[in-house]
C-alpha cells in the first residue's frame, strides 16, 4: 500500500521550490546588475540630479512675462542653456591667461629650478641634500607627465562622453519624471504603495533643502574667497573663487582640491601669499565646520558630520567624483528609508 501524501507536504514542497527559484532569480539579477553596474550607476546619478534640479525647474516655470510662462520643456531648456552660457563665459575668461602662464612656466622652468636650487643650498638643514638631483628628477617627471597626458586623451574622451550621457539622461528624467516615478510606484503592491510614496516625497523635500543649503554654502565660500584672493592680488582670483564655490557642492573634498589650486596660483608670486591663502583656508574651514554647516545643513537634512564623511568616502570609492557629488543626497534618501522602515516600522506598518 502506497503512503498517502498530505496537503501539508505538498505545500511544503511547493514552498521549497518557490524559495529555491527566488534565490536563483535573485542571484542571477545581482550578477546581471554587477555586470552592468557602470550603466546602473550612470542612471542612478542622472535620476538623482533630476530630483535635485526639479525644484529649480519649477521655479523657472513660475516666471511670468505678461501672459506667457515657460512650459516644463522650455524651463529645462532655459536652465541648461543658462548653465552652458555661464560655463562658456568662465572658460573664455580663464583659459587663455591660464594656458599662457602655464606655457611660460614650463618654458622658464629650467631657469627657475636653478634659482630654487641655489636658494635651497643656503638653508642649513638642506646643505647635504642633493638638490640638483631632485631638480633633474622633477624635470623628468614633467616630461613624463606631458607624455602621459597625451596618452590619456582617449580616457578623457570616454569620461566626457559619460558626462554628456548623464546630462542627456538628466534632461529626460526631468521631462518624464512623473511618468517614470508613477511606473516605479506601480511595481509596489497596492497596500504598501501609499506608504512608499509618502516616504519618497519626504526624502525629496529633504533633498530640496539640501540643495538650498548647499547653494548657500557655495555662495558664501565663493564671495569670501573672491574678496580675500582679490585683496591679496592672487592671480585668477575671480576664476578661483568661482571654482571654490562650485566645487563646494562636494563637501570637504571639493574645496580642498580647489584650494590647492589657489595655493599654486599664490606660489607663482610669493611665499607670503601662499601663507596668507593657507591661513584663510584653515580659518574658513573652522568657521564652516563649527558654525555654517551646523546652522545651514543639519537643520535642513538632519545628518551628522560623521554621516556626511562616511557617505563621501563610500561615494568616492564607488563612483569617483560623480559618486561624491551625489553622496549626501543618497545619504538623505537612505536615512529617510531607514527611519520609516526600520526605526518606526512597528508603529507604521499597515494592518494585516
Amino acid at each position: 500500500m502506497k503512503p498517502s501524501i498530505s496537503n501539508s507536504d505538498t505545500v511544503t514542497a511547493s514552498s521549497l521550490r518557490g524559495d529555491i527559484l527566488f534565490a536563483f532569480s535573485l542571484a542571477v539579477a545581482l550578477y546581471a546588475a554587477w555586470k552592468v553596474r557602470e550603466v546602473l550607476t550612470l542612471l542612478y546619478i542622472s535620476a538623482l540630479f533630476a530630483v535635485v534640479l526639479t525644484p529649480v525647474v519649477s521655479s523657472v516655470m513660475r516666471l511670468r512675462i505678461r501672459r506667457w510662462h515657460p512650459s516644463r520643456v522650455m524651463a529645462i531648456l532655459m536652465l541648461m542653456l543658462g548653465l552652458l552660457l555661464l560655463a562658456a563665459i568662465f572658460l573664455l575668461l580663464t583659459l587663455p591667461p591660464l594656458v599662457r602662464d602655464v606655457t611660460s612656466f614650463l618654458q622658464d622652468f629650467p631657469r627657475r629650478s636653478a634659482l630654487i636650487a641655489d636658494h635651497l643650498r643656503g638653508v642649513p638643514l638642506l646643505r647635504k641634500v642633493k638638490v640638483a638631483a631632485i631638480v633633474t628628477r622633477l624635470q623628468q617627471y614633467l616630461t613624463q607627465d606631458a607624455g602621459y597626458f597625451l596618452y590619456s586623451l582617449s580616457t578623457w574622451a570616454d569620461k566626457l562622453l559619460d558626462i554628456l550621457t548623464a546630462i542627456v539622461l538628466t534632461v529626460y528624467f526631468m521631462i518624464e519624471g512623473e511618468q517614470v516615478y508613477g511606473w516605479f510606484i506601480s511595481l509596489v503592491p497596492p497596500m504598501r504603495r501609499q506608504r512608499l510614496d509618502t516616504t519618497l516625497q519626504r526624502a525629496s523635500i529633504r533633498m530640496e533643502r539640501w540643495l538650498l543649503g548647499q547653494f548657500m554654502l557655495m555662495l558664501i565660500l565663493a564671495v569670501t574667497s573672491g574678496i580675500v584672493l582679490a585683496l591679496l592680488h592672487v592671480r585668477y582670483a575671480l576664476a578661483l573663487a568661482v571654482l571654490l564655490g562650485v566645487s563646494n557642492i562636494i563637501p570637504v573634498v571639493g574645496a580642498l582640491v580647489t584650494g590647492s589650486l589657489a595655493l599654486l596660483a599664490a606660489a607663482m608670486d610669493s611665499w607670503a601669499k601662499v601663507a596668507s591663502v593657507f591661513v584663510f583656508g584653515i580659518v574658513y574651514a573652522q568657521i564652516e565646520s563649527a558654525y555654517l554647516t551646523p546652522r545651514i545643513m543639519r537643520t535642513s537634512v538632519n545628518l551628522t558630520g560623521t554621516a556626511v564623511i562616511v557617505a563621501l568616502l563610500l561615494g568616492v570609492s564607488f563612483a569617483g567624483v560623480a559618486g561624491a557629488m551625489v553622496a549626501v543626497p543618497t545619504a538623505v534618501l537612505v536615512a529617510v528609508l531607514v527611519e520609516e522602515y526600520v526605526t518606526h516600522a512597528p508603529e507604521r506598518d499597515p494592518p494585516a
